[in-house]
């Protein structure tokens, strides 16, 4: 009986689910029929205007149907085209809610400026506050700048009150309304006087006040170049410089060395007022304890551009300059800007640090970058402060060598293309010039040279119609260095070097003599004097003409007869040279003969009696070899007074050994200093500037590098 009932309950309960799903099937389909239809009833352009513009359906008397397409899911054109349109729409409200608040705000400026005049300071304080919410807002902050009267008015309480409340406000919307490049602003700021309320506020107590001032003083700078005079005549640059030590927020510092960098550039007498401000020191301060990387591009940038003053200078390497701006062109997490920065910096100041310690980091991190950079620029900055580095500083050249920097050098002029020889290869000659002489490892240097293959890529460089002065003048130096090697003269030879070196001897000595025909004391071509040429090229055939087989050489050149003549100039130095180079010729005697036919036993004789000891020394051994060619000749007095024959100087020196010719100069005439002139692109000219120890000159300056 269970059993039956059981059953019975079950079909009722399928026949009463059957019957209310055929009813909700019914209803169902019957509105998907009513949509479909209300569809088809409606006109092409209801139908977009329900996709595009929904909610305008209203305003017809027309029920939103659903327009979701059927079509596997994929959105008809009119769908498509909905969401522009729709942003379309937005824009266009927007537009004219602009334009509204824009006239609202231009009918409202002119009560706005007479209430800030008001004596009620709850009235002004009021206004102000208006005032800056309106600043706040892009149409209502364009027509503020439209009216040079508002920003007057606003220019005036920062001048005649002091209300801190006041100024906060008051340099808060100036600095809105001059952001984002407002010409018109800024404009109106500048003639209104606002500069020097705006420095006024860079005293205040406020720190925000003073956020504001120097926020709005930076964007006059970048956007009004009129207003860089008036900044420094207000005794901006001078107060920017002392906020440096008062803040440490870092955005702040950034915006203020921003400041200083653009009233720097190319004024000096901005330069010299931060100089005697003490900001030298505070930059080398930020430089070691800041690592935020927009606080130390805008410090490097000044750095760079203070660096081509004298003496910002000296006192940026005196301060640690040199080490701090290593640091950082070591550390990995600076971007490019910065490194190159710091490259253009450290050749600048590379100058004056020759003397400085602690540089090893520095000179590898230096022949990494000529190692593995592809850059231009990179290769060019760091092969001028190498040469820089390696002048009169023994433990740099011998850091140098060490770091296999004559290699990497030599396989750098190889890879520098026609377009860069000049920039490249003069600091790359520069440098091999003053690791090859004058320290503990210059025999080495000189040897490694030859060893990675370097002669037949400096031989080329001597080519004077494929090769300016400035390199030439370098690669003359560097080849008399090597010549100090015996292992180096016959390859020299054998590249053809002499016949070189000699064209470039009467090149020299033409122009010299063109120029004396003029009127010109001094030939000067690519700002090198010829005389230099004429001392660098004699004071290498010196050193070649060791080797017997040189002599020859030199001799069938008929440059004997030249060297004679140059016996005659009024140049030490070149006196020097000549006789050195005679001496040296006159160890064989068909030489002597021949110096014997030009006659100069007098003029000798006259140089025996010459201040520099090597002048006497050298014509005392040239006198010396014509006696005993000779011995009847009476004009060498050799027998009656030889300390002055010798000038007090040891009779093996006279004799020719490999270091006579710098055993008797206190500083190298053939190793210099060198000064680069950059434009700010990183193409530079490099040249050289001697120190010679028989001239009393100042060191040459730098170019600015941020031309």
């Amino acid at each position: 009986m269970d059993t039956i009932k059981y059953k019975e309950t079950v079909q009722k309960s399928e026949m009463i689910y059957s019957e209310e799903m055929s009813q909700f099937d019914f209803v169902h389909g019957q509105q998907n029929l009513d949509d479909i239809n209300a569809q088809l009833n409606q006109t092409r352009s209801q139908r977009i205007r329900a996709a595009m513009f929904p909610e305008s359906l209203e305003d017809y008397g027309i029920i939103r149907q659903n327009t979701s397409s059927s079509n596997l899911g994929r959105p008809s054109a009119v769908q498509r085209l909905a969401q522009p349109t729709q942003q379309l729409k937005s824009a266009i409200i927007n537009l004219i809610n602009y334009q509204e608040d824009a006239d609202v705000t231009i009918r409202a400026i002119p009560e706005l400026i007479k209430l800030l005049s008001d004596e009620d300071r709850i009235v002004v304080a009021k206004t102000l506050k208006l005032i800056d919410q309106l600043a706040s807002k892009d149409a209502s902050r364009m027509a503020l700048t439209s009216s040079q009267a508002l920003i007057s008015s606003l220019i005036n309480i920062l001048l005649n009150s002091n209300d801190p409340d006041f100024h906060n406000t008051a340099a808060k919307i100036l600095c809105n309304l001059s952001a984002n490049n407002n010409k018109p602003a800024l404009y109106a700021i500048l003639k209104c006087g606002g500069i020097p309320a705006l420095i006024k506020l860079l005293s205040s107590p406020i720190e925000s006040v003073v956020f504001y001032a120097a926020t709005t003083l930076h964007n006059l700078l970048m956007y009004e170049p009129a207003s860089k005079a008036q900044v420094h005549h207000y005794n901006g640059t001078r107060k920017m410089v002392e906020l440096l030590s008062q803040n440490n927020n870092q955005k702040f510092l950034a915006i203020l060395l921003d400041s200083l960098h653009i009233l720097a550039f190319n004024n000096s007498e901005v330069k010299l007022v931060i100089q005697t401000s003490g900001c030298p020191k505070e930059l080398i301060r930020i430089m070691s304890s800041s690592n935020y990387q927009k606080l130390i591009w805008t410090c490097v940038r000044l750095m760079k551009v203070l660096s081509v003053c004298p003496e910002n200078k000296r006192e940026l390497v005196t301060e640690g300059g040199m080490q701090v701006l290593s640091t950082h062109l070591q550390d990995p997490n600076n971007d490019e800007r910065i490194v190159y920065n710091c490259l253009l910096t450290l050749r600048n100041l590379s100058d004056c640090a020759i003397r400085e310690d602690n540089l090893e980091g520095l000179i590898k991190k230096l022949i990494d970058i000529l190692n593995n950079s592809g850059d231009i620029n990179f290769t060019t900055c760091s092969a001028g402060i190498l040469s820089n580095l390696t002048c009169n500083n023994d433990l740099n050249k011998m850091k140098f060598v060490e770091y296999n920097g004559i290699e990497i050098m030599l396989r750098t002029m190889l890879q520098a293309g026609n377009e860069n020889k000049e920039d490249i290869c003069e600091p790359a000659v520069c440098s091999l010039r003053h690791v090859t002489n004058r320290h503990p490892q210059a025999q080495v240097a000189q040897e490694a040279v030859r060893y990675y293959y370097g002669l037949p890529v400096i031989a080329p460089l001597l080519q004077s119609d494929q090769s300016r002065w400035p390199l030439l003048k370098a690669t003359i130096g560097l080849i008399r260095n090597l010549a100090l090697s015996d292992n180096n003269l016959a390859p020299l030879r054998e590249l053809g070097i002499i016949p070189r070196l000699v064209q470039l001897l009467i090149k020299a000595i033409n122009s010299h003599q063109q120029a004396q025909q003029q009127g010109i004391e001094s030939a000067i071509i690519d700002d090198v004097p010829m005389e230099e040429i004429i001392e660098g090229t004699v004071g290498a055939l010196h050193q070649l003409g060791r080797d017997p087989h040189n002599g020859i050489v030199i001799r069938e050149l008929k440059c004997i007869p030249v060297l004679v003549q140059l016996l005659y100039m009024p140049w030490e130095g070149i006196q020097r040279v000549a006789c050195g180079c005679l001496s040296e010729l006159a160890n064989d005697r068909i030489n002597i003969d021949l110096i014997d036919n030009e006659r100069i036993t007098d003029r000798l004789t006259e140089l025996l009696r010459s201040k520099d000891p090597a002048i006497s020394t050298y014509a005392a051994a040239v006198l010396y070899r014509l006696s005993e060619n000779k011995p009847g000749n009476d004009n060498f007095a050799m027998n009656n007074d030889p300390s002055l024959i010798y000038g007090g100087v040891e009779h093996h020196r006279m004799l020719g050994s490999n270091d006579q010719y710098v055993a008797y100069n206190t500083i190298d005439p053939y190793e210099l200093e060198m000064q680069h002139p950059a434009n700010f692109n990183g193409n530079s000219q490099l040249i050289d500037v001697p120190i010679n120890s028989h001239q009393n000159q100042s060191p040459a300056q730098w170019f600015d590098t941020d031309l």
